[in-house]
């Protein structure tokens, strides 16, 4: 067989694995359905197995139930929701989520983050006989519910590597004996898998009827397909097994069809009843900035956008890579007047306590942290007392700041998710440069599609027109929902140009190919080095920036691909010639079939053919196939397809970084008085965090409804709060009745500094502010 013959067959070959690899995608979806379809016979099989009555399966008769009521415990829920949770009325899906778990049934809830998760278990716990339990992953999270519990009044408890004798002694015996009030207990996962003891006891408890209902947190963590999986999350199946007839509830903020079947099957809860809220935050504003190569630049900005969004000092997240990084980020901002500490694992406990209680009590305006941090603490918002899934009174988190790239859509979503739980507008800002996608894939490559994961949220720091919110949409499987204005790319304008970049990637392919037969390898770092150092040779005038995108647009459209090489110390990724390079380089690639070959599957040299009669062109990515049929006689006697050459495109920006405008809202005279009034409360009893006392979302409500007696000051805050803390609140309304002081803004938003738009917006749209419409749990 003759060279030429070989290449030809051999571009063949690799047209059809991208075809296998398509179908490959079409039969894991098919999969997806055929698991639910699945799931439903199942249920549908064992529903009339249990009736006895074969009549019943004759069809799936079965009609989905109202979930909304009305049932017989609808006033005593409503009851402790206002006058224990204060809460004025719920959010969306907890009514029906609380009445199938009170009716005994299993149930799954994916609900986005500052939706309410949290309520969806601790009221049923409270209305339910016996003791409730919770599993949640990190010690951190457990901490902030169990503080939080106790500042309602709730006897909640933890049974950690942290208890004490005393409280482990007092558990085991409630558990044992039913001595003792306890009505809801944390543990951790590995509480469950690794404990004979505790569960033994549990059994007791489960016999004695005392076991009420048992609640997992991030139960996305059970599925290998999840973003975060924990193996110990996979042991925890064995719960539905010992006790099939105490409800369970599964709550995650994100999960793929793909989870809530891996969860479902994992957990034992196949026949649960499933609720699904939207991925939506319409009040979270996104933006992507390019990130300085020099981290003396980074921090600058970054503490310039603290000290100019948010000058009140609302509180703050930022994210970082490792450890090390938080630790130096904290002490570069505290340099620039910012008040932020670390937080992270390495920390010995009562440090990582300490800085956690300051931030909490608003001593601190930004906790620097790793993934770790943003999972296990959560300012549920100065709205609400109980947060979504770390409950406790906290200030809000009004910006996320990712220093660091995520390692995933997911991820991404769930950390940015942590601000803006009380509904009102905040800002998710992401700090993006190519280089950082090295870090992240050396440590990700090795993990179930963790490579995939990473290039798509890669695709959404690249893009530059793009609505940042249609990811999400996209990767969670969701309609499109209109952004509003409340991404960057929505919002600004921007000149982006397309730059057709086929030469010089062809240069880089090239180049790669020679180093690779010389038996050397690059880094990606070393490949733009070596690239900005041949500016002539590459074809085009490119800064290194956009020299790093081009490489990074070459992983992602598989022309270049990354190899991983492990040291004693590190793992090093190396840039390679991907599967699609040979299009680069060869621009069009044609083959021709003819009615023989298309018998003996025998490629033949490529001609055009005068006969031909019918002509499409299939888009597949950056590469256009055209396949053109030849028939003679009604005859097909031959198939010519050519692949036109691959190009590769670059979006360019004309400016600068987007900078953002602040949206935090506006105080009003009355909120400030009864924010000081909180803060006076809280320390009088005890020194509770102060949003124990009032949640923001309530000194709002307040403030609007002005009340001037004690009944109608429990409608807002329910009747346990207003018994504690009513009378104070009345007189304090009733002196800024007195004074008649006008209700204008007292707290301001410093005027914006023209000179931070570098952009121009879209439209003359008003930004809308999406209210909160009652408190988060």
């Amino acid at each position: 067989m003759e060279t030429e013959d070989i290449v030809v067959e051999l571009e063949n070959v690799e047209v059809e694995i991208q075809n296998v690899q398509e179908q490959i995608k079409q039969l894991l979806d098919r999969q997806e359905n055929l698991y639910e379809r699945q799931a439903e016979l199942k249920s549908l099989l064992e529903a009339c197995t249990a009736s006895g009555s074969p009549m019943q399966c004759s069809a799936p008769v079965a009609v989905e139930k109202n979930w909304s009521g009305p049932f017989e415990w609808d006033s005593r829920a409503d009851d402790v929701r206002l006058n224990v949770f204060g809460i004025s009325k719920y959010r969306a899906n907890q009514r029906e989520i609380i009445n199938a778990i009170m009716s005994g049934r299993d149930v799954l809830v994916i609900m986005a983050a500052g939706g309410g998760k949290s309520l969806c278990y601790q009221l049923p716990a409270i209305l339910r006989d016996g003791v409730a339990l919770v599993v949640s992953p990190l010690l951190s999270l457990i901490q902030d519910q169990v503080m939080c519990m106790a500042a309602l009044g709730i006897p909640a408890y933890k049974l950690t590597s942290t208890t004490s004798k005393e409280n482990e002694k007092f558990i085991y015996k409630s558990l044992e004996k039913g001595e003792g009030e306890l009505k809801i207990l944390y543990v951790t996962p590995e509480k469950i898998s690794k404990s004979k003891r505790f569960m033994s006891k549990l059994e007791k408890c489960h016999h004695a009827g005392r076991l009420s209902l048992i609640s997992i947190d991030e139960a996305h963590c059970c599925s290998q397909w999840g973003h975060d999986f924990r193996p110990d999350y996979k042991n925890l199946g064995i719960l539905k097994t010992q006790f099939p007839d105490v409800p369970l509830v599964a709550l995650t903020a994100t999960a793929t069809q793909k989870v809530q079947n891996d969860l479902m099957e994992m957990l034992h809860i196949s026949k649960c009843i499933k609720f699904v809220s939207t991925i939506n935050r319409p009040n979270l504003f996104y933006t992507v900035r390019e990130k300085s190569s020099v981290g003396k630049v980074v921090i600058d900005e970054v503490a310039e956008f603290i000290r100019e969004s948010y000058p009140n000092n609302e509180s703050g997240i930022v994210y970082c890579f490792s450890r090390k990084e938080c630790e130096q980020v904290a002490h570069d901002l505290r340099e620039r007047g910012i008040s932020a500490d670390h937080y992270h694992a390495d920390m010995d406990v009562n440090a990582r306590e300490k800085v956690h209680m300051r931030w909490s009590k608003n001593k601190l305006q930004v906790i620097v942290g790793t993934v770790a941090f943003g999972m296990g603490i959560n300012k549920p918002d100065e709205s609400r007392l109980e947060l979504d899934r770390k409950i406790v009174e906290l200030p809000v988190v009004r910006f996320v700041i990712h220093h660091s790239l995520s390692k995933s859509v997911e991820t991404y979503y769930q950390e940015s998710g942590r601000a803006g739980r009380d509904g009102l507008p905040s800002e998710c800002l992401l700090f993006f440069r190519p280089a950082d996608v090295p870090r992240q894939s050396s440590m990700v490559f090795y993990e179930y599609s963790g490579l995939q994961n990473l290039y798509d949220i890669v695709r959404y720091c690249q893009s530059r027109k793009q609505c940042r919110r249609s990811t999400f949409f996209w990767h969670f499987a969701e309609p499109l929902q209109d952004c509003n204005g409340m991404c960057d790319n929505c919002a600004f304008s921007s000149e982006v140009k397309e730059l057709d970049a086929s030469r010089p990637a062809k240069f880089v392919v090239s180049l790669l190919q020679d180093m690779q037969e010389n038996d050397q390898r690059l880094t990606m770092l070393q490949l733009v080095d070596k690239l900005k150092n041949k500016q002539k040779e590459l074809g085009a005038d490119l800064k290194r920036e956009e020299i790093e995108q081009l490489v990074l647009q070459l992983i992602l459209d598989r022309v270049l691909s990354e190899e991983f090489q492990h040291t004693p110390y590190s793992t090093n990724a190396y840039v390679t010639i991907g599967p699609l390079a040979k299009q680069v380089l060869q621009g069009c690639t044609s083959l021709l079939v003819t009615s023989e070959n298309l018998k003996q599957g025998i490629p033949l040299p490529c001609q055009y053919l005068p006969e031909m009669q019918i002509e499409m062109v299939v888009p597949y990515r950056s590469l256009k196939l055209s396949v053109s049929y030849s028939i003679i006689d009604n005859v097909l006697t031959s198939i010519l397809l050519q692949i036109e050459r691959k190009i590769i495109k670059l979006e360019i920006s004309s400016s600068g970084n987007k900078k953002s405008t602040k949206r935090s809202s506006t105080s009003s005279a009355l909120e400030f008085k009864l924010d000081e009034l909180r803060k006076e409360l809280a320390s009088v009893h005890g020194g509770i965090f102060p949003h124990s006392v009032l949640s923001s979302e309530l000194i709002r409500m307040i403030s609007a409804q002005k009340p001037n007696s004690m009944e109608e000051l429990e409608k807002i805050i329910g009747k346990l709060k207003a018994e504690k803390y009513g009378s104070r609140m009345l007189e304090e309304i009733s002196k800024y009745a007195n004074t008649e002081q006008p209700d204008n803004d007292l707290l301001k938003d410093e005027p914006r500094n023209e000179s931070r738009a570098t952009k121009r917006r879209k439209t003359q749209k008003a930004l809308i502010v999406v209210e909160s419409s009652d408190d988060e749990v």
